[in-house]
């Protein structure tokens, strides 16, 4: 396969094509993320305007209901329609191109070229490498806003205990990973490109600062801090799978991995050891 087999060309599409390309950002950010971006400058504004920062709190992952069977349901349910934009993203894209969704973002398990289990390896071990590095400037960057008091003290595992507590955690983490690094990487880069977002002086760099800017702002409910560690946290994460489109192997699948340890860590750690783990205060 050559270096760019998997690269879409860098040119202005005709005006039909802008249209249609716009109108599916619009409906799978308007259905997910950029709803959430939304509601996260209002609140934001909503705690600035209450009092300062630093002596509120929010909570993530609390309970929907008081009676555990219909609590396990809702949350349930709450996962599997946080992912339906995902579905609708991979729909488009495979509308748009005629090929496989999950190839051309690399969100399957085989890298071409390359075994199930070497591609496995890769995914695994280059996540992992990433959650270690990301996890490190978060509990730095949550740290520096808790004392600068531009940060809200997070408490990221807000459920009751019961027996599926710990596996419905590891179920948000999963849809968390994946909603945001599908839609926010893959599935942006790819129609912010196909537009032609890719040229001039800035390059690439467009598209991985408005990927970025994005992630941030959805977390701008927790703080400013957030939404500078989340934006920073984009522009590597973007930087990552610019390097894979460059060599026409453009992959998701690591990103998602990392993306998924980092709030399996923040949620299920928070949940056993509460603030030990360095957040929530």
């Amino acid at each position: 396969m050559s270096r760019t087999a998997n690269l879409e060309p860098v040119h202005a599409p005709a005006r039909p094509e802008r249209v249609r390309l716009w109108v599916e950002i619009a409906l799978v950010l308007g259905l997910s993320l950029g709803k959430s971006a939304v509601y996260s400058v209002v609140s934001l504004l909503d705690k600035l305007t209450r009092a300062p920062l630093g002596e509120q709190t929010t909570s993530m992952n609390g309970s929907l209901n008081r009676r555990p069977g219909f609590d396990l349901t809702y949350q349930l349910l709450d996962v599997f329609f946080a992912l339906v934009p995902v579905a609708l993203a991979l729909y488009l894209l495979f509308a748009l191109t005629g090929r496989n969704p999950f190839a051309l973002l690399g969100f399957g398990v085989r890298r071409p070229n390359r075994s199930a289990g070497a591609s496995i390896g890769y995914d695994a071990g280059t996540g992992f490498a990433l959650f270690l590095a990301m996890g490190v400037g978060t509990l730095g960057v949550y740290s520096a806003g808790r004392a600068l008091g531009v940060t809200t003290a997070i408490v990221p595992a807000n459920l009751d205990e019961h027996w599926w507590t710990i596996p419905v955690l590891l179920l948000s983490a999963i849809r968390h990973g994946v909603l945001e690094e599908v839609i926010v990487v893959g599935f942006l880069f790819h129609h912010l490109r196909r537009l032609g977002w890719g040229r001039g002086a800035w390059g690439p760099w467009s598209i991985i600062l408005a990927s970025a800017l994005l992630r941030g702002s959805y977390h701008l409910y927790q703080g400013i801090g957030p939404f500078l560690g989340n934006v920073a946290m984009g522009i590597v994460f973007g930087w990552f799978y610019q390097r894979g489109v460059e060599r026409g192997q453009p992959r998701v699948m690591p990103l998602v991995v990392a993306h998924t340890l980092l709030d399996a860590a923040g949620f299920v750690g928070y949940a056993l050891l509460g603030s030990a783990i360095g957040i929530g205060t």
